[in-house]
């Protein structure tokens, strides 16, 4: 059996970088040399912890990573789209042996599918749908950037659908790589004013990423802060955080006849909305995203520079998959947003 070695999640609260077997490949799959994968603060350490409803998605032992990019070695006899040598985004192993897949990105070797192949042969959309997240990575973009993608497509479709358009007034609760990422979104889709809410040691972060304002998530008086150029609340108010309190606090900030949106889960069970705390009747947006349909506008926004990886990686200060545990201590200590595991050489 040839191996592989991976970071695997065998049990709650238990990572372990070990040897696997490599993923073998169908008539529709590429494999692939794993380049770069980064972290992702929320939903890495919610399946790390097992907490709900992560744990109720995924078995344990489970592959973890979802943000990672690939390079093409190998493929499959029906692959037409793709070719040897493309750096495909979104890349996962998809275990065996008693082994599941959170995802599965954080391995020395992943699968890509080549989705329109699938959907040129006629195959129903449901077995193909999931991996549109496969997408070739611009030659001009380094590989450690591409794992920015994952990230900018989600919040840049959740974003759009919305609504969120010139002349827009938008709140964004939560200071880590999503709340960044919505925030240079909406400057990028034309608010004039983007207030983000959150904690104190990111505020030249969140300034860079493009919020106009800034409130520390401790202050007292963080709402009266907020609403202090909008005093009738936000055309779109986004809780990227997903608790009771964080809400809560959204939800009394948008403005009549405007956007709530609750796009984080940390604690989303617990959260009941007060009828009474808003400015008047709003919409809760629902719609979800789609990465696969923001590929070609986040293309687009980092060739012209509107979307800038430094925000949120240190190309110099990526770690090796077998110290992946480190990483995971440097957003304890917060000194990195998305650290980055360096995993296969470009």
């Amino acid at each position: 059996m040839t191996t592989m070695n991976a970071a695997v999640v065998e049990a709650q609260g238990q990572l372990v970088v070990k040897a696997i077997a490599r993923p073998t490949i169908g008539d529709y799959q590429c494999l692939c040399e794993t380049l770069y994968g980064s972290v992702c603060t929320g939903t890495d350490k919610h399946l790390i912890n097992a907490d709900p409803p992560f744990c109720h998605w995924i078995k344990l032992p489970a592959i973890l990573g979802h943000e990672s990019v690939g390079r093409i070695v190998e493929l499959g006899p029906k692959v037409r789209h793709l070719k040897l040598g493309d750096r495909i985004t979104r890349v996962g192993a998809p275990g065996g042996d008693g082994i599941a897949a959170a995802w599965g990105g954080f391995a020395e070797y992943t699968v890509a599918t080549d989705w329109q192949a699938m959907a040129d042969d006629g195959i129903d959309r449901r077995q193909w749908a999931g991996h549109m997240v496969n997408q070739v990575l611009p030659e001009s973009v380094s590989a450690a950037a591409g794992t920015m993608f994952i990230t900018w497509r989600e919040t840049l479709s959740y974003c759009t659908r919305q609504g969120i358009a010139a002349g827009a007034s938008v709140l964004v609760i939560g200071s880590g790589a999503n709340g960044l990422a919505m925030a240079q979104h909406a400057r990028n889709l034309g608010a004039t004013s983007c207030v983000m809410i959150g904690s104190p040691n990111r505020e030249e972060t969140g300034r860079r990423a493009g919020a106009t304002d800034y409130v520390h998530y401790r202050a007292e008086d963080a709402r009266q802060q907020a609403l202090a150029a909008h005093p009738t609340g936000f055309d779109f108010a986004i809780d990227v955080i997903g608790t009771g309190p964080t809400a809560d606090l959204a939800h009394s900030c948008v403005a009549a006849d405007c956007m709530l949106a609750i796009y984080g889960m940390d604690r989303i069970a617990e959260i009941a909305l007060k009828p009474n705390a808003s400015f008047g009747t709003f919409t809760l947006y629902r719609g979800g995203y789609s990465e696969a349909e923001a590929h070609a506008t986040v293309c687009e926004m980092v060739a012209d520079g509107r979307l800038d990886h430094r925000i949120w990686l240190d190309e110099d200060a990526a770690f090796a998959l077998a110290d992946i545990h480190q990483a995971f201590a440097a957003i304890d200590a917060r000194t990195q947003v998305k650290p980055l595991i360096r995993i296969g050489g470009e």
